[in-house]
């Protein structure tokens, strides 16, 4: 029986939460999201919450049954808080700023590396070395940090790189005489 799976999903006041056969639509002040279910889970709206059950004992519905619940959650809080990461630039001449919708990297290459900002997600570069990423898509958020963390990761000797303002990077020692 899945832990995460049985517990209800409360709808904050602002959200609209429509379930439409197999879709499930999520609608509230920061955007709209939908989420198209499997057919091993059912999902039954009551009054301020959402209940997901598997549809039948096999493995892949029990194994859907949690996935599906943290999706539909990730989606109500979404769109009526959304989500944020940070990252951090560390490095002599790396730093970051928007223009329009295209986030352009300084990342110590020989050039500059101009990287287009999805649909539907805020950046803003508070300084030249900190940048916010904001929107309601969890998985979204995510990706675009990951990506861009990926241009030019944290080194392990003297912490050169993009990393999440969250991180710790555990330092090498360098060369010994």
């Amino acid at each position: 029986m899945s832990r995460v799976g049985k517990n209800p999903i409360t709808v904050p006041d602002g959200v609209d939460v429509k379930v439409n056969g197999a879709v499930i639509t999520a609608k509230g002040k920061l955007g709209e999201l939908e989420y198209r279910v499997t057919e091993d889970v059912r999902i039954e709206a009551e009054k301020g919450s959402i209940v997901v059950a598997a549809a039948n004992d096999g493995k892949r519905a029990r194994s859907m049954w949690g996935t599906t619940r943290s999706r539909i959650q990730n989606m109500v809080q979404g769109v009526s808080e959304g989500f944020r990461r940070d990252l951090e630039i560390t490095g002599a001449g790396y730093r970051a700023a928007v223009q329009g919708q295209t986030l352009n990297l300084q990342l110590g290459y020989s050039h500059d590396i101009n990287y287009p900002i999805p649909a539907g997600l805020k950046v803003v570069c508070e300084r030249p070395t900190a940048i916010s990423i904001t929107g309601a898509d969890k998985q979204l958020v995510g990706q675009f940090a990951a990506e861009v963390r990926a241009l030019r990761g944290p080194e392990p000797y003297k912490g050169k790189g993009v990393r999440y303002a969250d991180e710790q990077i555990i330092r090498k020692e360098g060369k010994k005489k």
